[in-house]
């Protein structure tokens, strides 16, 4: 996945929430290791918040974001798996203008290197909130590694080609 190094890098502000009804602030791992890749890439970490496996907690956290002009971005990690508690996906769907399919398909292609079948059980989404990019990954570290090393730390480099998230920004509100 080419970098071009002729092209400036532009840090994307990006709000990380948890979505558990489990961890805190203590020990939320995967949210910390979501902020260390973010950071460590020379983007801003915007926001971060947990909220519990609630479809109205975790709409109010998004709504804030999507609204806010100092947030591009949101990635959340955790509830997107098929148990009753897990309610990420149906959240985001209440908010978003559009999916981008392709994420969660890709999510799973490359989380199938890893875990192999199991990565049925995930429902990793992404979609756009009113000009906000707003991507579900599971709740495991090991998911998170999948979804930022192998999509989201090129898709989120201004510099990457043949084309990326990034350069798309100034255009998502088209049409609104």
């Amino acid at each position: 996945m080419p970098i071009d190094p002729a092209l400036p890098f532009l840090p994307v502000r990006i709000a990380v929430l948890t979505v558990s009804d489990s961890r805190d602030a203590a020990s939320d791992r995967s949210g910390d290791l979501l902020v260390e890749r973010l950071t460590a890439a020379g983007h801003v970490l915007a926001a971060r918040q947990i909220v519990k496996d609630e479809v109205p907690a975790i709409v109010a956290a998004l709504e804030a974001w999507i609204a806010d002009p100092e947030v591009d971005c949101i990635i959340s990690t955790g509830g997107t798996g098929v148990t009753g508690r897990d309610v990420t996906p149906e959240a985001l769907e209440a908010v978003c203008d559009k999916t981008i399919p392709g994420f969660g398909e890709l999510f799973r292609w490359l989380s199938f290197q890893s875990i192999g079948t199991s990565t049925i059980q995930s429902r990793a989404c992404a979609g756009v909130a009113r000009g906000t990019y707003i991507f579900a990954l599971p709740g495991s570290t090991g998911a998170v590694r999948d979804g930022w090393d192998g999509i989201l730390a090129h898709q989120l480099d201004s510099r990457h080609r043949p084309c990326n998230f990034v350069e798309l920004m100034p255009r998502l509100r088209e049409g609104a």
